[in-house]
């Protein structure tokens, strides 16, 4: 551990012998002063981590003192001795400033626990410092760029930001659904409270139910002890369910009652808990499509879906690539510790022609594969290089079929990727719902079931 630094003030010289003498066996610097103006004077030299000031000094007291040190540093706290306390003089000192008020003669050792005290709390606010600082320099921007497509988006976040009702996010996978999360709640009234995010995609029914609400001890095979679930954790904060059109149909009566009535029960218990979580919901899918297959419950979509939002993909927004691709490789160069990289103009015009299937994930891998294989800091476009899609190698020999093949080729693959929804389908393709029923007759496809 450091040593820490402590500013005694006192004009009594043997008051001050005494404590400096402890202070340093402790492991102390210690810095003295005998009036308020050589104690200006010290502070300003060098900051204590901690000032330990007498009430009555020559030229002032401590109440006159504390304001003017707190101008040169404003974390140092103080502790105020005196030889002739009072109740009223205690509070008047606290209320000023002081962390702590003793009366002489103080005990050594009790004084310690408190520095010790002192430096731990002052620890934390610089970690909370930091932290929010570090946190405030990796945020991202949802809505970097010009695109009509991003200044839309941004236009609807900001008027949704004071609501407490609940949000949809949609868009495809890699398009910024959950940094337009984890915006909406750094920007909104529970900022200062936990953001928790879950992705209902990764976990198993049972899974996801105990990571959710949590459970009793006993409650299943396994359950040795009581477990506090997520939305415990984020009370008076923001949970984030990410995917939530592949939560498990058995789980999402019990989400709706946590929405409609902030009361759940933790697995294997008889009682409700009341929690009180602001929900935002993620999906790529069309849940109003789920609804309609009965694998998604129409109340809780209607509940979940009170605030939409969509976020663009990417081919949506070709015009807002290059500033994208820059800021990923600004963060790319110092994360790898190589400077900054940047694109030649070929590179940015290979960037704009390609459609990213993946989106700004994509965007970023491909960044991040290109810097790391690159010689140069000025990525070509031979330094791009796009993973090849599913599905890929067949299309390579599209070039010697018909037509009609290459045309009913298309239509089931993109039928697999919607897992037979007409609907999805039909607007992927770009055609009406019954153009597409025509075509799949008259050209023999069987439609997939999801």
């Amino acid at each position: 551990m450091s040593r820490k630094r402590v500013l005694v003030v006192d004009d009594d010289a043997s008051g001050r012998f005494a404590l400096r003498d402890f202070l340093e066996q402790e492991g102390h610097d210690v810095a003295e002063a005998a009036t308020c103006e050589a104690a200006v004077t010290a502070f300003r030299a060098s900051p204590p981590d901690a000032a330990i000031l007498d009430y009555s000094l020559p030229d002032g007291n401590a109440l006159d003192l504390m304001p003017r040190l707190r101008a040169v540093d404003a974390v140092v706290p103080f502790i105020v001795l005196t030889g002739h306390a009072s109740i009223d003089l205690a509070v008047q000192a606290i209320k000023d400033g002081a962390e702590q008020f003793l009366t002489k003669p103080v005990e050594l050792r009790a004084l310690a626990v408190i520095l010790e005290r002192l430096f731990e709390n002052q620890r934390n606010r610089r970690r909370q410092i930091v932290g929010k600082s570090r946190e405030a320099r990796r945020a991202v921007d949802p809505f970097r760029g010009t695109s009509p497509a991003i200044r839309r988006l941004a236009s609807e976040a900001e008027r949704v930001l004071a609501t407490e009702s609940p949000v949809l996010i949609q868009g495809e996978t890699g398009a910024g659904k959950g940094i337009l999360a984890a915006w909406l709640h750094r920007k909104g009234p529970r900022a200062d409270e936990a953001f928790v995010d879950l992705n209902c995609a990764s976990l198993s029914k049972d899974l996801l139910e105990s990571e959710l609400f949590g459970h009793e001890k006993g409650a299943f095979t396994g359950a040795a002890a009581a477990k506090p679930g997520l939305l415990e954790v984020t009370h008076g904060g923001t949970l984030f369910l990410d995917e939530i059109g592949d939560m498990d149909p058995s789980v999402q009566p019990k989400l709706l009652k946590v929405v409609e009535e902030k009361r759940f029960r933790r697995l294997g218990e008889v009682r409700d808990r009341h929690v009180d979580v602001r929900l935002i919901a993620a999906t790529h899918q069309d849940l109003a499509s789920l609804v309609q297959e009965k694998k998604f419950r129409s109340d809780l979509y209607f509940r979940v879906s009170t605030i939409p939002l969509v976020v663009p993909a990417l081919r949506e927004r070709p015009e807002d690539i290059e500033v994208l691709a820059r800021d990923l490789l600004d963060g790319i160069g110092v994360e790898m510790g190589r400077g900054a990289f940047c694109l030649s103009e070929e590179a940015l015009a290979a960037l704009r022609s390609y459609s990213w299937p993946g989106n700004v994930r994509e965007l970023r891998n491909v960044l991040e594969r290109a810097s790391l294989l690159s010689e140069s800091r000025v990525l070509a476009p031979q330094d791009l290089r796009f993973l090849p899609q599913p599905g890929a190698a067949a299309e390579a020999g599209e070039a010697n079929a018909t037509l009609g093949e290459v045309e009913r080729r298309h239509i089931e693959r993109v039928l697999r990727a919607e897992m037979g929804r007409m609907d999805p389908a039909a607007r992927r393709l770009g055609v009406p719902r019954s153009t597409l029923y025509k075509k799949v007759r008259a050209l023999g496809i069987v439609v997939p079931r999801g």
